[in-house]
């Protein structure tokens, strides 16, 4: 008897992923979020394409099986992850190794363009106002990279190769990482304060209005982990109060921003729509990193990036 060919269910979002090498090996079924509840049952494999939808969430709890495998096309996962798929059988994978550099460079490029003014630079261009300034050298400065995972491990690297001091904070402190008690006296003294964790309930909120007090008036914040990382009310009030310099966010609690947000009119804060990540071919990447995924599972062997479901990451090396 021929063996069954497992269905692969997709979350769409645009561009679709290209799965063409998956033809004859896989039954690929499409849903949107108002459909995969309904789809969930019949799936042997969930590929979350919409990595901003919250759909897996609510609808992984409901009534029948559930797919083996579910892997999200993003670094982050509390999007889909709810009690009773973290209490499941089912393996949960991630998009590490695709992320890392992009976000890296993006960090590098918001730390040069504050340091160097751009956005002044910019606004004169527009006023035709020819006029000449001194700007800050990024050598010599200090960072503090808050996330030990291979993206704050990749900033952490960047800067250091614009000669910035960089110290490196992780949940557990081993060689060349300070742990969570080394936070404060790493902030107090840093440049530039960068948010790249993953969210769980121990980092939810952790950059409030008492991190923010503890940081140095010239100090920058920029934040490329995740939205609710971050108390935007506390950040707000910061700015104002100019007990920091300044600041720069490609995640929101809410998102997408709406209109009506004061963030976009906080003085100092520069407003990034999530795109840190975000590459000319990226998405193309994510699809061929899933395909040979699912080339791995087909054939029984261990799939890597496999996420930590009560910890919410991938466990580091």
């Amino acid at each position: 008897m021929p063996t069954p060919v497992p269905t692969v269910l997709v979350l769409d979002a645009e561009p679709l992923p290209r799965l063409g090498r998956l033809t004859g090996r896989a039954r690929i079924v499409h849903t949107d979020a108002a459909g995969l509840a309904e789809r969930l049952p019949s799936a042997d494999v969930l590929l979350v394409w919409d990595f901003t939808s919250h759909a897996v969430r609510e609808a992984w709890p409901g009534v029948g099986p559930r797919p083996r495998w579910v892997h999200t096309a993003s670094a982050g996962v509390d999007h889909l992850m709810c009690p009773s798929l973290a209490a499941s059988g089912t393996v949960v994978t991630n998009a590490r190794g695709i992320f890392e550099q992009p976000v890296a460079e993006y960090v590098a490029a918001l730390v040069l363009a504050i340091a160097k003014d751009l956005p002044r630079t910019l606004d004169l261009q527009r006023e035709r106002t020819w006029r000449h300034r001194e700007t800050r050298r990024l050598a010599g400065t200090r960072a503090c990279v808050v996330g030990s995972g291979p993206i704050g491990r990749t900033i952490a690297r960047t800067l250091k190769a614009l000669d910035v001091t960089t110290a490196l904070v992780g949940r557990v402190p081993r060689t060349g990482i300070h742990g969570p008690g080394d936070l404060d006296r790493l902030m107090s003294r840093a440049d530039w304060v960068i948010a790249a964790a993953p969210l769980t309930e121990q980092t939810r909120g952790m950059f409030d209005i008492r991190c923010f007090g503890v940081m140095q008036p010239s100090a920058h914040f920029i934040n490329v982990g995740r939205g609710p990382l971050v108390v935007e009310e506390a950040l707000a009030e910061a700015l104002a109060k100019r007990w920091i310099a300044g600041a720069a966010l490609d995640v929101f609690v809410e998102e997408p921003l709406a209109p009506g947000s004061p963030l976009w009119r906080v003085p100092g804060l520069i407003v990034c729509p999530p795109q840190s990540g975000g590459t000319g071919g990226g998405r193309a990447e994510n699809g061929v990193q899933f395909v040979e995924m699912f080339e791995r599972w087909a054939a029984g062997r261990p799939l890597v990036n496999v996420v930590d479901k009560q910890r919410g990451y991938v466990p580091g090396r």
